[in-house]
């Protein structure tokens, strides 16, 4: 029996870490579904979108009728609002939702409650009612990403148009910052605790990070943070060094984080774990004996729209280049095989093509039809253009189908822009 979740918006990075860790496992049927269309429909084969927003009164009746619709049974929120929007709401909402209780949602929301609730902890740092001293570090109550955050030198660089009631007035902690990685289970016990390094970050995001060793101090501020909160499944906090290269807590977060794909990448997939903590499984947590290292750049998916049937590609440069299998040329042609879209292999290999397709351990039955050329056959004379494209590495034949057919033509570089992200 299949748990089917729901991941709410689903567009940003967040939920992109999410759907990469739950689109493969046997035990769920992924959905996503959003109120505003960003990257979602580039990844989720089964995706919603025109949602309203939180904010408007017919929400939930909207929602509510989207997890009859698709027999949704668990819900994973992406974004803070939204945590503490379906915590609010949980009663209302059919379905359930992957979220603390909204006593704990709502501390976790607010910066400034994180800190009264655990006032007198050693972990905390210095909070100022008004600025008295420089440096200090200024933070919105409610924001994430580090969105609205600025480093207050002197008087002078306090924005005229903000409110610093609004704001939490923090010391400067000038040290390393990590990110936490935590998982509570069933039964409020917390079970896994795996810290990272946020080396190099982007609009909030950590872009180059690591995994790092996890030390008595980093322990002792999981235990004191789950033992006075109420988490389950997954959740986060972030540090950072003071002056004296004590840990001082910065936030924490009741939601899954956008680089707990390294948490990942050590074997402890979170996401799925707290799927299972939801539906009340018990879990155990067998995390790799190795470290990793991440480093991430933005990645693009594309959409075309030309539907093709039929994909005429070469082999020499393009299905096997400099001596190895293209992986994302393999990758295509069993994509277009689950599709039920028709591969011909279209050829002047120089040598007998079944002896060098075995060779390369490739199927000949991956192919409608393997077609073999002399040198001085032209590819266009064999090609039906109908719902068809060709990929070539050669410009002088993608250019001769081009001129014959208008159909598309792609060099190997344009595999990419014809591959399905989508799970």
């Amino acid at each position: 029996m299949k748990t089917n979740v729901l991941i709410f918006p689903a567009g940003e990075v967040l939920s992109v870490e999410l759907h990469d860790a739950l689109a493969t496992s046997v035990n769920i049927n992924l959905f996503g579904a959003s109120s505003i269309n960003r990257h979602g429909p580039y990844i989720f084969k089964n995706y919603t979108s025109g949602l309203p927003l939180i904010t408007d009164d017919n929400f939930l009746d909207k929602f509510n009728s989207l997890l009859l619709e698709k027999s949704i049974d668990l819900i994973f929120p992406s974004h803070d609002d939204v945590v503490t929007f379906f915590a609010n709401n949980a009663d209302k909402i059919h379905a359930k939702v992957m979220a603390p209780d909204k006593e704990t949602a709502r501390i976790c929301r607010d910066k400034a409650l994180i800190y009264e609730t655990f006032e007198g902890s050693d972990f905390l740092p210095q909070i100022y009612s008004t600025i008295t001293e420089y440096p200090v570090f200024i933070k919105p109550r409610a924001s994430q990403g580090g969105v609205g955050t600025m480093l207050i030198k002197k008087e002078a660089d306090i924005p005229a148009d903000i409110d610093l009631n609004d704001y939490v007035l923090c010391e400067y902690l000038p040290g390393e910052e990590y990110s936490v990685d935590c998982l509570t289970d069933k039964n409020g016990r917390l079970i896994f605790v795996s810290p990272r390094s946020r080396n190099r970050i982007m609009a909030g995001i950590t872009v180059s990070g690591e995994t790092e060793t996890l030390t008595k101090e980093i322990q002792h501020i999981a235990d004191e943070l789950n033992s006075r909160l109420s988490f389950l499944g997954l959740w986060f906090f972030q540090i950072k060094k003071d002056n004296n290269e004590k840990w001082k807590l910065l936030e924490v977060a009741a939601r899954c984080a956008s680089t707990m794909g390294l948490t990942r990448a050590r074997g402890v997939n979170l996401p799925l774990l707290s799927v299972y903590i939801a539906m009340g499984l018990d879990v155990s947590v067998i995390p790799n004996a190795y470290n990793v290292k991440m480093d991430r750049t933005l990645i693009s998916r594309y959409k075309i729209d030309y539907e093709f049937n039929n994909v005429y590609f070469d082999f020499d440069d393009t299905l096997i280049i400099n001596g190895q299998v293209h992986p994302y040329s393999i990758m295509f042609i069993y994509q277009c095989q689950n599709a039920g879209k028709k591969v011909f292999l279209i050829t002047k290999h120089a040598k007998e093509i079944y002896e060098t397709l075995d060779k390369y351990h490739i199927d000949n039955n991956l192919f409608a039809e393997i077609i073999h050329l002399e040198v001085d056959d032209h590819k266009v004379s064999k090609i039906n253009p109908d719902r068809a494209i060709f990929i070539d590495n050669a410009f002088s034949e993608r250019k001769f189908v081009h001129d014959e057919y208008k159909i598309p033509v792609f060099d190997v570089d344009g595999i990419e822009v014809l591959l399905d992200w989508r799970t």
